[in-house]
């Protein structure tokens, strides 16, 4: 499907899914070089996250386990620079390895938060992996380790990201054109 209209905006197709599924594959084997003889704990962060997460994680070979998490920062179309944590850390984390899962990093804020707030439990390590990276966003720096795509400074939906809550369910990634 090239446009996808969602409530009252449409989309054209950005990163096929094809496209997407090969740096998948691609990050994963990196994930699992750089991992080899360790037991990563990986941290995608919900809701956006799952769709990557679950393709990511089904090309890691290493022993890992998987928590979840929620943080909120977006309203509509619009981040409102409020980091709210809706569903938190589960797992100790202490002299682990940890690697976060996220959908996009844009402003980089919910990830500064995110590494602040995991440094107080001791972790041996801290990654970062973002399917997608909007650079001209960034207002913090943030050590983005394993990354798929950088991309303009657009908004986006499908695999996992959505538009007011719809759109997620794509296997394309959908740029907004009007």
């Amino acid at each position: 499907m090239e446009k996808l209209q969602v409530k009252d905006k449409t989309f054209a197709v950005s990163i096929p899914a094809a496209e997407l599924q090969q740096e998948v594959r691609r990050v994963a084997a990196e994930i699992n070089r750089d991992f080899e003889g360790k037991e990563p704990l990986f941290l995608p962060v919900l809701n956006g996250a799952f769709m990557f997460a679950a393709d990511l994680l089904r090309e890691i070979t290493l022993p890992c386990e998987i928590s979840f998490i929620k943080l909120a920062s977006y309203q509509g179309m619009q981040t409102s620079g409020a980091i709210r944590e809706v569903i938190g850390l589960a797992k100790d984390i202490t002299d682990r390895h940890v690697i976060i899962i996220e959908d996009i990093i844009d402003s980089g804020l919910t990830m500064a938060h995110m590494i602040e707030t995991l440094q107080t439990h001791n972790p041996a390590s801290i990654s970062i992996c973002s399917c997608l990276v909007k650079p001209a966003a960034l207002k913090v720096q943030v050590p983005i380790h394993y990354r798929c795509f950088d991309i303009p400074n657009d908004f986006i939906l499908g695999y996992g990201l959505d538009y007011d809550g719809f759109g997620r369910n794509t296997k394309d990634i959908y740029t907004l054109v009007y």
